[in-house]
Formats: C-alpha cells, structure tokens, sequence
C-alpha cells in the first residue's frame, strides 16, 4: 500500500515537475536522473508531513521509515550474491553503535589500514545500514582491504548538539585505543577519519579534537571530508547564493538541519536567511570564514557579503544558541594554533552545491596552517553524489569522485 502511494505521488510530482521545468545546470549530466531522485525525496518527505499532521509521529520518524520501505524494494531486486569476501558484524563501542567491515583475505596477521567513517543526513537521516552507506563501506573495505566503522550515531528528533558529536568522539577513542587496534587487525599508523555531509562536520570536528588530546597514544593519520558542512554564521556565502534553489539539498534545507542540531527556534529561519544572527559575532571569528580573502576569485565571482542587522530578538541568538560559535559544531571556526595540529587533508567539494564554500575555505585555512591538503572540486558535482554509485541511481560523477577518493586513500593512508 505504502509503495504504491509513494509510486502515484511521485507521478503527480513528476507531472507537476514537467510543467514547471527549469533546467538544472548545463555541467551537470543524467539531469533526467537527478530530477527523478530529487521527487522521491520530497514525495517521501511531503507525505511524512502528512503523517504528522493526521497525529502520526513525527514527519523526520516517518520518512526514515518510508524511505527503508523504498530500500527494502530496490534491494530485493538489485541483490547480488554474497562473495564471502567481507565479514561485517554490528557491535558497540563505548555504548555507541558501529557496524564493522573486515576483509576476510589470505594474509591474516598482516596489518590493514583502519578507517572510521561517519554518515552524512543532516544529523537526522542516515545509518551504517542504508544501502548507500553500507554498499560504500563494503567498497571501500574491498578495494583497500581496509577495515572500516560506520558510527551509528544519535539524530534528530531524539537528539541534538552535542550528542551526535559526544557519540562520535566515543566511538573514535574506542577504535583507536591500541587494544581494540590490535584486535582488529589495523595498523596504527594507518588509521583515517572519514564522512560525508553532516559526517564530514563531525568527522572534522573529532579530527581536530583528537589532534589536540595528549591522552590519546594514536591519532588519526588522514582525514577526508565529503562535502562537509562546517558553519552556520553566513548562509550568504557566493555557493549558498549560487545554489539556493539546488536539488537534492538547497539553502533552505541546510538552515532548518542547522536550526534542528542546535535546538534553536525553527521560526528563526528567515532571519538566519540574511545572516541576522551573526551581525554580532566578534570579527576575529568571523575572519575565520570570510569567503573574500579565503575563497579564489573565480568562487567569489561577483557576490556580495551579506552581513544582516536584526531584530532586538537577535542580538540574544548567541546566548540563546551557543552552538553556533562552538567549534565541535562549527570547525571552520578552529584557531589556527589547532588546524595545525590536524592530519593530512582530502577535502572534496561540488561546484553545485550549498556547501562548496564551506569545504574550500576550510582547505584554505588548513593549508595556511601548513598542514597538506588535497581540495578536489567537481564542477558537474551536487551534493549527495558521491553516494549514487549504484542503480538504479548511479551518477558518472558519483563514480569517478568515488574513485578518486579510495585513490587519495590508497596513496595517502
């Protein structure tokens, strides 16, 4: 029944989608695809909001659970045999969830390269099981014979900042203690942390936490953020503006996630819309993210700062919400004195994407803190692509970013 709903409202969308066509970017290809992906998300969510109104849950509960109902379809379609090659087990780390990926090869004894990987979602989708992370996980495991933890963090509804990240950092303290290293098979100085999105938030932010701990015997070798999302100060930056109407994830979606993971009051929107709640963040902060000395000249192209003055109401936001100047929240705002510190860097970003500056400004500052660093920008990319690798939603730039990215691991790790 479920499905079939979904198949009608996505039809209905896609007609209206028809009649009202505006053409994505010409960079970027398989749009009829991307259009298509970009209605089963919204169908999916413009239902569970439905769900909510009739007194249902809450509309976030119900699209994750439509969205396995979705899942459950394509895989039992698309299922392959088991190669064996992997063996892959659902354990806890320090009271935190993981599912593990170890390859089951000839060689045992030998060390392997360890990886902890952190999904992206907004802090409110996403899970180790979902077909896209769990088929990326066993690639990844695969082809750099690597053992891989996928954190199954706390979200939202049911939780917000910090608990993602206090979930996260227990799960990376846990791996990397020799003992569980050493268990595993995995060579301390081979081990790296990885995410996308949202994960490439926690994944930076634990990077630098565990960069700056002297209790901590291992630390981790690389870090490589997938489009990372890395600040919530300015929603106006020349990607956010470029790309505020995108699919899959526009500026408008960005802003409530950011609303959600803090707590902050959802009716505050339109005014973090024009950058009111930072008009009264110190400017030494705010030279941290200021895209028109950190961003090259082709991102900044000839966007305007927008540096918004608020209601009274405003001028409270920071104490109201003081996630927005904390840097396990925020890791842009990092002092130079701790981006120093951090590990080797792969920071991939999408020209077609809200996040783009986020990403590229984070490279900047790393880099001028000496620490190396791989920026690798796709100008066909958008956000989500790197995982859509598989059918029936496999993208060529999914794939080639993908590949780039176990390359830079294989190389580098």
């Amino acid at each position: 029944m479920w499905l079939l709903l979904a198949v009608i409202a996505v039809s209905l969308a896609a007609a209206v989608r028809f009649c009202l066509y505006k053409p994505l970017p010409a960079a970027i290809r398989q749009q009829w695809k991307l259009w298509l992906l970009d209605d089963i998300i919204k169908t999916v969510i413009r239902l569970a909001r439905v769900m909510e109104w009739l007194g249902l849950g809450h509309h976030i509960t119900a699209s994750r659970n439509t969205s396995k109902r979705l899942e459950g379809t394509v895989k039992k379609l698309t299922a392959g045999p088991d190669a064996g090659y992997l063996a892959v087990s659902d354990v806890v780390f320090d009271g935190v969830p993981v599912r593990i990926y170890q390859p089951q090869t000839e060689g045992e004894g030998q060390l392997r390269r360890g990886l902890l990987y952190i999904h992206g979602g907004g802090w409110a989708y996403g899970s180790p099981r979902d077909g896209a992370y769990d088929q990326g996980s066993r690639k990844m495991s695969k082809e750099l014979d690597m053992v891989v933890v996928s954190v199954d963090y706390r979200l939202y509804p049911e939780s917000r900042f910090p608990t993602p990240y206090l979930d996260c950092l227990a799960a990376a303290k846990h791996f990397l203690s020799p003992e569980v290293l050493a268990e595993y098979g995995v060579d301390p100085q081979r081990v790296a942390v990885s995410g996308d999105s949202a994960g490439g938030n926690l994944s930076a932010a634990i990077a630098q936490e565990i960069a700056m701990d002297d209790s901590m015997s291992v630390k981790f070798s690389v870090q490589a953020l997938i489009y990372p999302v890395l600040q919530a100060l300015d929603f106006n930056t020349p990607s956010y503006q470029q790309n505020r109407d995108m699919v899959i994830l526009n500026r408008s979606a960005m802003v409530q996630f950011w609303l959600q993971y803090l707590g902050a009051d959802l009716s505050l929107k339109s005014h973090f819309f024009a950058n009111q709640h930072s008009s009264n963040v110190a400017p030494d902060l705010m030279a941290r993210l200021d895209w028109t000395t950190l961003l090259h000249p082709k991102h900044r192209n000839d966007y305007l700062p927008v540096r918004g003055k608020g209601p009274r109401r405003m001028e409270r936001i920071l104490d109201e919400v003081p996630g927005l100047l904390d840097v396990r929240a925020a890791p842009l705002l990092a002092e130079p004195e701790v981006l120093a510190k951090c590990p080797r860097a792969y920071i991939m970003t999408c020209e077609h994407d809200v996040l783009r500056d986020d990403g590229l400004m984070y490279a900047r500052r790393l880099s001028d803190a000496g620490v190396a660093v791989k920026a690798e920008n796709y100008l066909d990319g958008f956000h989500a692509c790197f995982s859509l690798t598989m059918w029936p939603f496999a993208f060529d730039v999914g794939v080639r970013a993908f590949a780039d990215y176990v390359r830079w691991l294989r190389d580098n790790l």
